[in-house]
């Protein structure tokens, strides 16, 4: 997924489902800018320490519903979503740049396909079918309900 973005260095990510914080350290040594958004308090504090003991300074962490993307940090160059839903929210398509690239697992959650989109012009569209996978539902206001 992450090889997907293309990151050249200089992009500013968004990250839906920070998770422990794996994946958004590899971001952050392939991006300028990660902003990670995850649904749990715990597993953002777990996150942030386990950040912080690697010395990257070029996250940003933040409680709250992944689904409506960080309108106050937008536009983003690229998305990453680690959470499956049958469609991309649509805050998050309207938070990327055109040219921008966005990876999620589009299903049901816990049988679905991972799938890089890319923005041209106003429009998302599919651009690669990368694998099968099984991720968690993705949760919030445009995803499944709590």
């Amino acid at each position: 997924m992450v090889e997907a973005l293309r990151l050249v260095g200089d992009e500013k990510v968004l990250e839906v489902g920070t998770g422990y914080g794996y994946q958004t350290a590899l971001l952050a040594g392939l991006a300028a800018e990660v902003w990670s958004v995850e649904l749990w308090p715990d597993m953002t504090e777990a996150a942030r320490e386990a950040l912080a003991g690697r010395g990257i300074t070029n996250v940003r962490l933040a409680v709250g519903d992944g689904t409506l993307g960080l309108p106050a940090q937008a536009q983003f160059d690229a998305i990453v979503v680690s959470a499956a839903f049958p469609a991309v929210p649509e805050p998050l398509e309207e938070q990327l740049v055109p040219g921008g690239r966005l990876v999620q697992p589009i299903g049901p959650g816990g049988a679905e396909e991972v799938i890089l989109f890319v923005k041209k012009g106003t429009e998302l569209e599919p651009e690669q079918n990368l694998t099968g996978a099984y991720f968690v539902r993705l949760y919030g206001e445009h995803g499944y309900a709590l």
